[in-house]
């Protein structure tokens, strides 16, 4: 049996302005840092053998926090790589829901159907994820394996571990850092933990607070 922790990255400067990032290479904000520290040093596993993640600097990021505690090295894999967005990429919901309203709506209704204007499909991200992970499975028999990704690649990872359609993606909730946990057995996979952020539990107020106030302060400025 193999335990795969799957990671969503910290929180980006485009996740709060509302664009799509797809496989643009943005940063961690300054609550995504936080996030990502608080991720590292409550990591809910006290034993990891190995530490995969996204070549993209935020999912990157996140993964050294990690990687920090359990002295590992990163090994970074393309086929982690967010969904390309192609034109998306930059552009916010009411920005391309103007232009591409069809395409768009498609995004949400049936992602396993859509391919994005000059990028990709959720279907092709799943093929290429899955790939890579049972490779992971295999590589690392009877050990704790992290990876680090995003929201869209995740989703597609636990939709294949619950044998679910990829249809039915985005009624699976990913916030940022969000911890995960499936068990590889030779018989099938079993999705032991999805979506927890208990380790942003104590600070998440303190952190919205805080950049509430700056943000008003900001605009009195």
């Amino acid at each position: 049996m193999t335990k795969l922790i799957l990671v969503r990255h910290g929180q980006t400067v485009w996740n709060k302005l509302g664009k799509y990032q797809g496989q643009a290479d943005i940063e961690l904000s300054e609550a995504g840092i936080e996030q990502a520290k608080l991720l590292g040093e409550r990591f809910p596993f006290d034993q990891v053998s190995a530490i995969y993640s996204s070549p993209l600097k935020r999912a990157r990021d996140t993964a050294e926090a990690v990687a920090k505690k359990f002295k590992l090295p990163i090994v970074a894999c393309e086929a982690f790589r967010e969904i390309n967005f192609g034109q998306w990429e930059g552009l916010t919901y009411e920005e391309i829901h103007a232009k591409w309203e069809k395409e768009h709506t498609l995004l949400f209704k049936s992602p396993d159907l859509l391919t994005c204007p000059q990028g990709e499909g959720f279907s092709d991200v799943q093929d290429r994820a899955v790939k890579k992970m049972l490779e992971i499975v295999k590589a690392h028999d009877g050990e704790t394996v992290v990876i680090t990704a995003h929201g869209g690649v995740i989703r597609t990872l636990l939709c294949y571990a619950l044998g679910m359609p990829l249809k039915n993606m985005w009624k699976i909730r990913q916030d940022n850092t969000a911890v995960n946990v499936v068990s590889a057995y030779d018989e099938g996979m079993v999705v032991e933990l999805m979506n927890s952020t208990v380790h942003l539990a104590e600070s998440a107020k303190t952190i919205c607070d805080n950049f509430s106030a700056a943000s008003v302060k900001g605009k009195k400025d």
